[in-house]
């Protein structure tokens, strides 16, 4: 295979990944039009259509599906290699594909993001933040991250979190108004915040437990979205009761803006897990970004030092004939 083969290829992946000539471009460092005339020169040269083209869409025809698909795990594997080329010298560097629900991208990956990058400078760190569930496999991720009980099989699973509780909340002004729910049958007298899920379009079932006893309902209401952060707004703005999981509702119940309901019905569940494919080893890239993630290795977190050792320290930093090692 050619240089400019081997580019066109890579060229046609990114824009059916990304399903976007200019999303595409801009991963791959060049102009929109010179990618359009790129992928032209590859349709040309194979004599077949491989995208639909309209001025707010682009997704792969049947015949570039079936391309993307042979062609998406070679290319995977070359990325692989060359990171693990990279890795031996001593530098890990390249790109590093991951998928991830809004709930892990704010709460996990946001807050470690620049401790990873000034650790590792030439990683290319490329976060899709995706509640529908996309396969990471089909899609060219490195690892996704999902809820336990909502894992594919055969993946190799890293915890990332502790078990979750979901939580029943609204503001103290819709509950003074409207009064608590005491069982969770009394839901179909208020409103309720609903989550479509991205993918399916589905509509999220609300699962209560007591005793033994499982309870699995719909609910209805005024809103239903697909964005964890306009149900828990609504929620905040005393629009109805919503029930999902946040490290953030805790504080705003802390602070009276949300108050629990039906705390002796809610669940736990399996938390939230990093996974990639049993089919391939843990990169250099992946393998750096998940040590960040559980914060160990060069990311573990020290713990903070006694006053009186921190008095030593001041003392040592003003003395340059003491070992400032402690």
């Amino acid at each position: 295979m050619r240089g400019a083969e081997y580019a066109e290829l890579k060229a046609f992946a990114a824009v059916v990944e990304r399903a976007s000539f200019a999303r595409a471009a801009g991963h791959l460092g060049m102009s929109a039009s010179a990618l359009s005339q790129t992928i032209r020169n590859l349709e040309e040269r194979l004599g077949v259509r491989l995208l639909n083209r309209t001025t707010r869409s682009v997704a792969p025809t049947a015949t570039g599906q079936v391309l993307y698909g042979r062609l998406s795990p070679t290319l995977r594997e070359m990325d692989a290699a060359v990171a693990d080329a990279v890795a031996a010298a001593g530098r890990v560097a390249g790109p590093l594909r991951i998928n991830a629900p809004t709930i892990a991208a704010l709460q996990l990956i946001t807050p470690r993001l620049n401790r990873f990058t000034e650790a590792y400078p030439d990683v290319e760190l490329d976060l899709i933040v995706d509640d529908g569930l996309s396969n990471i496999v089909a899609g060219r991720f490195d690892a996704g991250i999902r809820a336990g009980e909502r894992l594919e099989k055969d993946v190799i699973a890293l915890r990332v979190t502790p078990d979750m509780e979901l939580l029943a909340v609204a503001s103290p002004d819709y509950l003074s108004v409207h009064g608590e729910p005491k069982v969770p049958a009394d839901l179909h007298q208020h409103k309720c915040i609903n989550w479509r899920y991205a993918g399916s379009g589905n509509i999220y079932q609300w699962d209560f437990e007591k005793g033994g006893k499982k309870i699995v309902m719909s609910v209805h209401g005024p809103l239903i979205s697909n964005n964890q952060e306009v149900v828990l707004r609504a929620a905040l703005q005393g629009l109805g009761i919503v029930y999902t999981y946040d490290d953030r509702i805790e504080g705003w119940i802390k602070d009276g803006r949300l108050k629990r309901v039906l705390a002796d019905w809610s669940p736990r569940f399996p938390g939230l897990f990093l996974y990639y494919s049993n089919k391939r080893h843990a990169q250099p890239t992946l393998r750096a970004f998940i040590d960040c993630l559980l914060d160990r290795g060069e990311f573990a977190v020290k713990p903070a030092g006694r006053p009186r050792d921190k008095a030593r320290a001041a003392r040592r930093s003003k003395d340059p004939g003491k070992s400032q090692q402690w």
